[in-house]
């Protein structure tokens, strides 16, 4: 197991994927002061779904796994104000945690592995059409780039970001370590197949 990590945690009502893109509008100061820390440092800050609370106001309380984002671009509008464009990294679970002064809080992380990279399995490219056909659709610029149809992670991480499922769903998805077995959940909810049929 990895060494466990320190990092802010912003909890919020979504569940961010490794590689996806979350932009985000800071306003509130212990997100400020977090966004310039981490912009300074080219440190992360952990996403985590909202378990009780709000995304504003008194610190909520996180589910205790998330998915490290790091900042890619930013601007500052106006004082006090953060336009983000952030990316996920990797996976994480909250070992332990406290809640600062100013509300926001930090914690003890240990970072889970990258799932094993591997190619799209050739029973499952009805998915990969079906996602090059809605990035056509909306567009590559809504996505991480470069796009890569051929990896079964990248698939599974952006069709698992874009279905209209509920967030107690991506997150069962964010916690598999396997994007084939991903994909079997996806083609059956997308296809009400009880069984894709992969192992």
């Amino acid at each position: 197991m990895n060494a466990p990590v320190e990092i802010p945690i912003f909890p919020l009502n979504t569940v961010l994927f490794p590689g996806g893109r979350l932009p985000l509008r800071i306003f509130e100061m212990r997100y400020v002061d977090m966004t310039k820390a981490c912009i300074r440092d080219d440190a992360v800050f952990g996403v985590c779904q909202i378990l009780e609370g709000r995304e504003a106001g008194e610190a909520a309380v996180p589910v205790p796994i998330g998915c490290t984002a790091r900042i890619a671009e930013w601007e500052v509008p106006t004082p006090g104000l953060f336009n983000l464009d952030t990316r996920g990294e990797q996976v994480f679970r909250i070992l332990d945690q406290r809640v600062e002064r100013d509300g926001l809080i930090r914690a003890q992380v240990v970072l889970e592995p990258a799932p094993v990279a591997q190619a799209l399995p050739t029973s499952q490219e009805l998915l990969g059409r079906m996602l090059s056909e809605i990035i056509d659709k909306v567009g590559a610029k809504h996505f991480p780039q470069p796009v890569q149809l051929g990896d079964a992670t990248w698939v599974a991480y952006r069709l698992a970001e874009i279905l209209p499922i509920s967030v107690d769903q991506k997150l069962a998805w964010l916690q598999y370590n396997d994007p084939v077995r991903i994909l079997a959940e996806i083609e059956a909810t997308v296809f009400g197949e009880e069984d894709s049929g992969t192992e």
